[in-house]
């Protein structure tokens, strides 16, 4: 049985018989006495047990709460109380926050402080970006914005750098190459593909863990038992995002901050998706394999990989097969998926101009959608030659469109067309109220969508976000 070996702020680590379900929040708290870190919604929302966890892919912000022990095998993590420098000078961000009075009850505090220092070592100036994922009700988001900004300049202390070169000591003193096996009864942590598809085969049932950022509330909010498991973060040809030819491949466990990055410079609208999908410490964790095998019907990134025509690649054993990503979806959570089949990879189109994506949500960062709508239409020589178009919240599954495409294909890309394949949502979704929307605000706004999406290709401005100041004449 392999022990869970990790550093914390700077001190080796090694667990024995650890519960392979055990928070890292409630390990520090009540093992270790790091009550720094702090439990707020216990789900991965707040921010407040935010935590610095650095391994071979770089140093990320994750929350605590709903990460895993058997997760930080071979990673360091520094929490709010190793952020200090050992002789106990303050991180300029720390400074930073009491210079510009950031700080009010101070329960979610840690957990900006460490998002900022992340953030600050990364060399990052998206401030907004960066703290969606930490809220604050009492000092409101200003100072804390402030501070942030009079950091940015300071030099990153040498102390915040220690993890990188401690962490590669540690890795080869303490971890044995090829490491992979039990990490607790009815727990297994492969490290490729491989292990993971001969494992799942005689282990069908198990329950399947990469970011946790779904998995996490099973155990937190609904006090689930998952045994058996198997941790998937260590499986690094899982992780690759690569060019063959015209298409993309991305493994399954390439994280939806990764997935963001690559997609910048390919499918900028598909990444300005993925930058709302949920915050930083969620997007630093989840999975696109995971956000496609889940099945919720409010997933943001299926809806633009169908407008994208993606290919869903599942493998069983040393058997694989490859699907339209469409079809995978069949039922309300349930999937073309057998036993012991897991999602591998996706492959996209490496272009796709006309791409354009629009999240509808309450709020506009770290919010669930109401309305997902991912519209590519070819247009040749003025006419529809081809549409996908797909969307999210509006049925049991992520659905493409198909009547209201018909509508289209064929058909002069003009105002008048489109208005008349407005009335063909009717034929393709019956959505359903809920807390996050009415069925007619639904299908109202989807219909908006395709309009928004007509004038956006002709160049109009239809983004939520730039405002231009309008001079108001006395």
């Amino acid at each position: 049985m392999a022990e869970i070996a990790f550093l914390l702020n700077g001190t080796p680590v090694r667990l024995r018989e650890a519960l392979p379900t055990r928070t890292l929040l409630d390990w520090l708290r009540e093992e270790r006495g790091l009550t720094g870190t702090k439990e707020g919604c216990n789900e991965g929302d707040c921010g407040a047990c935010t935590v610095m966890v650095t391994d071979a892919e770089g140093v990320r912000a994750l929350n605590a709460c709903i990460l895993f022990l058997p997760q930080l095998h071979g990673r360091a993590v520094r929490t709010v109380e190793g952020i200090a420098g050992p002789d106990g000078a303050l991180h300029p961000v720390q400074q930073a926050m009491v210079d510009h009075h950031g700080s009010q009850c101070g329960f979610c505090t840690p957990g900006f402080v460490v998002s900022m220092a992340v953030g600050h070592l990364n060399g990052r100036r998206d401030h907004d970006d960066v703290l969606a994922g930490n809220l604050c009700r009492c000092t409101g988001y200003a100072p804390i914005i402030r501070a942030a900004e009079a950091a940015a300049e300071a030099p990153v202390p040498e102390w915040m750098e220690a993890d990188r070169r401690a962490l590669a000591k540690f890795l080869l003193a303490e971890i044995s190459s090829g490491d992979r096996g039990q990490t607790a009864p009815g727990a297994f942590r492969p490290t490729t593909s491989d292990d993971l598809a001969d494992w799942y085969v005689q282990n069908p049932t198990a329950t399947l863990i990469a970011g946790a950022t779904d998995v996490g509330l099973w155990v937190t909010k609904e006090l689930r038992s998952l045994a058996p498991v198997a941790f998937l973060n260590g499986i690094a040809d899982l992780k690759h995002i690569e060019r063959r030819g015209e298409v993309v491949a991305i493994g399954a466990g390439v994280t939806i901050e990764a997935l963001r990055v690559a997609m910048a410079g390919m499918h900028s609208d598909f990444a300005e998706l993925l930058r709302r999908y949920a915050s930083v410490q969620v997007r630093n964790a989840a999975t696109i394999g995971g956000n496609i095998a889940n099945g919720s019907p409010i997933g943001d990134a299926p809806p633009a990989l169908i407008a994208l025509g993606a290919t869903l690649h599942l493998r069983r054993g040393d058997a694989m097969r490859s699907l339209p990503l469409e079809d995978f979806f069949l039922d309300y959570r349930k999937q073309d998926r057998q036993p012991g089949e897991f999602v591998a990879a996706v492959t996209i189109p490496d272009a796709a101009p006309a791409l354009r994506c629009y999240k509808l949500s309450k709020r506009f960062d770290q919010d669930i959608s109401a309305v997902c709508g991912c519209f590519n239409v070819t247009i040749a020589d003025g006419v529809v030659t081809a549409a996908r178009i797909a969307f999210g919240g509006m049925a049991g599954i992520p659905k493409r469109a198909a009547a209201v495409e018909a509508a289209l294909v064929g058909k002069a890309w003009t105002l008048a067309t489109v208005n008349a394949a407005l009335p063909a949502f009717a034929q393709d979704f019956a959505p359903m109220t809920d807390m996050r929307a009415s069925a007619d605000y639904r299908a109202r706004t989807a219909a908006n969508m395709l309009l928004r999406y007509f004038h956006d290709l002709a160049g109009a401005p239809v983004r939520v976000l730039p405002v231009d100041a309008i001079e108001v004449q006395p």
